[in-house]
């Protein structure tokens, strides 16, 4: 098996990252005989067994301080590593990942399993962009069950609405769970998860438009919801979008 690429190394489609059987195909990339190809335009990423390339296209570009959702890829020693959206992946430590305290050696995927979703917050970012997050927030957990809608990250403040008013509505209307991650994606679970992820595309879609906020409780009014008992986090920061 030989690896043709390096971790971080800037692909096209088609591009041939490594030859044989030996590796498998990860996010982003597929196999063609004994090829493994890349899917996007986007960066590599190598871990262990898997070989894959993060898309350019549309990425979140992480910051300090940023409230994300993403998905656990790997599970390592000491450390998970995160897709979150973003050209580059993330880490979380066990210091970071549990006020408990966990034994050198212990089985992290009990903690945290690949497939995962967790809302983290991200403490630091590297000039070489090492992404390092932390679940010790009164607002991070594990988000389990619902699904996931990717959203345009720049659209996120416009999601959410003046002062929530956008979300709040949503969420009141369809009688969901709503998670939103500033990378964004967001988490939505209930028994109209189907009609707020049509609801949270409409805004996705049509963010630049006038009387949005009509359009979309228009759309929820006219069709029928089964209410539930639910609350909505959004992410802090700017939520004074029109």
């Amino acid at each position: 098996m030989t690896i043709l690429k390096n971790e971080k190394d800037l692909v096209v489609p088609g591009e041939v990252l490594a030859e044989g059987l030996d590796y498998l195909p990860g996010y982003g990339a597929f196999r063609e005989g004994d090829k493994i190809l890349s899917k996007n335009v986007g960066i590599v990423s190598i871990r262990e067994r898997n070989v894959g390339v993060t898309a350019l296209s549309g990425r979140y570009m992480p910051k300090a301080g940023d409230k994300i959702i993403g998905e656990v890829l790997d599970v390592q020693m000491s450390t998970w590593f995160l897709d979150i959206n973003s050209p580059y992946q993330a880490s979380l430590s066990i210091g970071e990942a549990s006020e408990e305290y966990v034994e050198r050696g212990a089985d992290l995927s009990r903690y945290f399993d690949v497939g995962d979703v967790l809302y983290a917050k991200i403490i630091s970012v590297s000039k070489h962009k090492n992404i390092q997050l932390t679940m010790k927030d009164i607002m991070c957990k594990k988000l389990r069950g619902g699904k996931i809608v990717n959203i345009t990250p720049s659209k996120v403040p416009r999601l959410i609405g003046k002062a929530g008013s956008m979300i709040t509505m949503i969420k009141e209307k369809t009688g969901c769970n709503i998670v939103i991650g500033q990378n964004g994606r967001v988490w939505i679970k209930g028994e109209n998860e189907d009609l707020a992820t049509k609801a949270v595309s409409m805004v996705d879609e049509k963010s630049h438009t006038d009387g949005l906020t009509s359009r979309v409780t228009e759309f929820l009014d006219a069709n029928p919801t089964v209410k539930t008992a639910t609350k909505t986090d959004y992410v802090e920061g700017d939520v004074n979008a029109g």
